[in-house]
């Protein structure tokens, strides 16, 4: 038995997510159909981190076993020929047996994109976050600070999150303008559900001026979900990057999605 690991890039938009769904197509749910056309057996995938409806993700690692042997090539190749144009396998290699895409782990990053202007995008749409309001980045950014480090993160939780603590630590978060882009950078050992996207709405409402940069201090405090802002817009997001132990040697340096 072989276990393959492969890196894979994709626009969510047109999926219910990277989880295979019977109501909808997925991410997953393409990726195995691909993939078990090359083994001409059924492939089942495991990822590092599972992407909501409409997420994008740069860098997505996941991992299958298989008794059948290809070329890396051939396994990287073969499937891209079977996927639609907006799911693309970038590498493929065997690894040891021990990895997990989900538990080998240490830490994640995402970024998420905010188009600051008065009018949407024709071309972007479904890529970014549209905020018609001026927002200040840099009390953005002294508000996000208040973030680092290790908290309970409950009043960033989706309710249906089905993580068994709510205790994640934050190693850094980014905030950077490039003319009418905001770029959230945040990199944690792990994420609950929707925190991002309920992290990046109450930036936003700092960012306008409707709350001070403490008050983000006083919604992390309270551990309460009502305390914060409504969850941003899931086009906004990209899963950019897992980070494993050295001795799997994954790591690489992926660039993060610059749309201008």
């Amino acid at each position: 038995m072989h276990k393959l690991a492969l890196r894979v890039e994709y626009d969510g938009s047109a999926y219910c997510g990277w989880q295979r769904q019977a109501h909808s197509p997925s991410v997953q749910e393409k990726l195995e159909q691909a993939l078990s056309f090359v083994a001409d057996k059924p492939i089942e995938l495991v990822c590092a981190g599972r992407t909501d409806t409409g997420v994008h993700a740069c860098d997505q690692v996941a991992h299958f076993e298989t008794e059948v042997k290809r070329s890396n090539r051939s396994w990287m190749l073969g499937a891209n020929c079977r996927l639609p144009h907006d799911i693309r396998i970038n590498w493929v290699d065997e690894i040891d047996t021990s990895f997990h895409a989900r538990f080998s782990a240490i830490a994640r990053s995402y970024r998420y994109i905010i188009l600051n202007r008065p009018t949407p995008s024709a071309l972007f749409h479904n890529k970014v976050c549209w905020e018609h309001h001026s927002l200040d980045d840099v009390i953005m950014q002294k508000a996000g600070e208040l973030l680092l480090g290790e908290h309970d993160f409950s009043a960033f939780r989706a309710a249906g999150c089905q993580a068994k603590s709510p205790v994640r630590n934050i190693e850094y978060l980014d905030i950077s303008r490039q003319g009418e882009l905001i770029y959230i950078d945040i990199k944690a050992n792990a994420f609950l559900h929707h925190m991002v996207r309920n992290i990046a709405g109450s930036l936003m409402v700092i960012g306008k001026g409707e709350q001070s940069d403490g008050w983000l201090k006083a919604v992390l405090d309270s551990r309460d979900r009502r305390q914060a802002a409504m969850t941003a817009p899931a086009a906004g997001l990209y899963f950019v990057q897992a980070f494993y132990p050295e001795a799997f040697n994954l790591q690489q340096s992926v660039r993060k999605p610059v749309l201008y």
